[in-house]
């Protein structure tokens, strides 16, 4: 199936240090390749990764499950380390998930976690019965769009595969066992108004991580989607203020004089 426009990866290379971007859940690399930009544009190496079953038509996603998202990213994390002296892993939504488990699986590989309204549990009522439902029910209402700034958009499915949202469930349930293995340097960035992923989730992965480098922020002005939001300039700085915290060789808005040089490219 053809991509949605604006569905498409994003990747740029730049200087030593790597960031890898997982967007979330049913959306796609449009919700979160602002964020991308903006690091890229200040001289770091970004790769940005289509995950399987979206960007198309949730037909697609239908058929795919959390092994195929994780080792998309997994595939780009060790790229991404092939070539890079640090890399860090920015996640939104289920992409925060992802990210958690590229830390506790990777240790060292990974220098620090950005995260956006990370996933942690499916809270719906129903959730216990999706190993029955999802062979009974097909789809349910979609979860895209949840954006407080007007004419803001999330170019996500407007229906959800039951079958895809039960390997999510599976998937949130294996990474929180995995939290405790999460040393990294973490920075997490919560809305407090969100109707998607609970602001409990934040609370819950920050409770159980082993990192004693922890910051927490709170997007008052944001929903879900705080990447597209009133909130995003504010996401994109500070994360971009807490990789250059912890790499020495980003200075000054580029990532070196060389990088600044070379215009990024």
């Amino acid at each position: 199936m053809p991509l949605l426009p604006g569905a498409e990866p994003f990747r740029r290379d730049g200087g030593p240090t790597g960031v890898l971007v997982c967007h979330g859940f049913t959306g796609s690399p449009q919700s979160v390749r602002p964020w991308a930009e903006y690091l890229a544009d200040r001289g770091l190496t970004v790769s940005l990764p289509l995950l399987p079953g979206h960007g198309t038509r949730w037909q697609d996603m239908q058929l795919t499950t959390w092994q195929d998202w994780y080792a998309e990213v997994d595939r780009e994390l060790r790229s991404l380390t092939g070539r890079c002296e640090r890399v860090f892993v920015c996640g939104l939504s289920m992409g925060g998930a992802l990210a958690l488990r590229l830390a506790a699986q990777h240790g060292p590989a990974v220098s620090g976690l950005a995260l956006v309204n990370p996933g942690n549990k499916v809270h719906d009522a129903a959730a216990p019965l999706l190993p029955v439902l999802r062979h009974v029910v097909r789809t349910t209402k979609g979860v895209a769009d949840d954006i407080a700034k007007p004419g803001a958009h999330e170019l996500g499915y407007t229906r959800v595969p039951l079958h895809a949202a039960h390997s999510l469930r599976r998937f949130f349930q294996i990474v929180d066992a995995e939290l405790p293995r999460v040393t990294q340097p973490l920075l997490v960035l919560t809305s407090p108004q969100d109707h998607v992923v609970r602001p409990a989730d934040s609370e819950r992965i920050l409770s159980r991580v082993s990192s004693t480098d922890v910051r927490q922020t709170l997007l008052e002005r944001s929903y879900h989607v705080a990447t597209l939001d009133h909130d995003a300039e504010r996401i994109f700085q500070e994360t971009y203020d807490f990789i250059a915290r912890l790499a020495p060789s980003v200075r000054g808005g580029v990532e070196s004089e060389e990088t600044a040089a070379s215009g990024g490219a």
